[in-house]
């Protein structure tokens, strides 16, 4: 059974997840801790957990989700794994970061790894099936747990709402055919682990959100 931790981090307030099993091997997804604090006290989580990090692995790059890229590759000496559509926005990380007045950005490595819709990520003897989900990014993926019911869908799907689509790569019309046909062809009951805010549910979010 996978343990899914959220932890939120940097002035985004975005949703970093630590997750692991009872092997105690696990994985970031999206690590955005961005302070010296906010690193070293997500590394103290791990330690005394003591898990064994396997890996990172990114639904997508924008700059909130990568922060902490470089310090958990470098800290636990592992890799990163993403889409290949995503490279372009993992490398303009930087760049971003000026328009956006974030200082003291630490540039992320490149990834070690791509990974796509059918491939299948291990966490000691669980596994998470990958979903390619553009839209609000071009290279977005979601990554689902079907025996312990619950994906982590980065910025496509949140409570009540949606990822934006008016970034570079950004289609409005293909995020909501992304969430139509990859989040709400899960069972109801489904967790939705969002990439900002609190998590909702497949069922809640096909009832109430309001572009639906």
């Amino acid at each position: 059974m996978i343990t899914v931790e959220q932890h939120t981090f940097n002035p985004f307030q975005e949703n970093t997840f630590l997750i692991y099993d009872e092997t105690k091997e696990a994985l970031v997804v999206d690590p955005g801790c961005y302070t010296d604090l906010e690193k070293l006290n997500f590394k103290k989580q791990i330690e005394n957990k003591g898990l064994n990090l396997k890996g990172i692995i990114s639904t997508h790059s924008h700059l909130d989700h990568v922060f902490g890229n470089k310090y958990i590759m470098k800290t636990f000496n592992v890799g990163l794994s993403i889409h290949k559509e995503d490279l372009q926005t993992l490398q303009l990380l930087n760049y971003t970061a000026g328009k956006y007045g974030i200082p003291n950005v630490e540039e992320s490595p490149n990834p070690t790894s791509f990974i796509a819709e059918g491939d299948q990520i291990a966490v000691g003897n669980s596994f998470l099936d990958v979903v390619f989900v553009p839209g609000h990014a071009p290279g977005h993926i979601a990554f689902i747990s079907h025996a312990d019911k619950f994906v982590i869908n980065g910025d496509c799907l949140f409570q009540g709402s949606i990822g934006r689509t008016d970034l570079p790569g950004g289609n409005h019309e293909q995020l909501l055919n992304s969430i139509k046909t990859k989040l709400f062809t899960l069972p109801n009951d489904f967790t939705v682990y969002c990439g900002h805010g609190a998590s909702t549910t497949v069922g809640y979010e096909k009832l109430n959100n309001p572009f639906f």
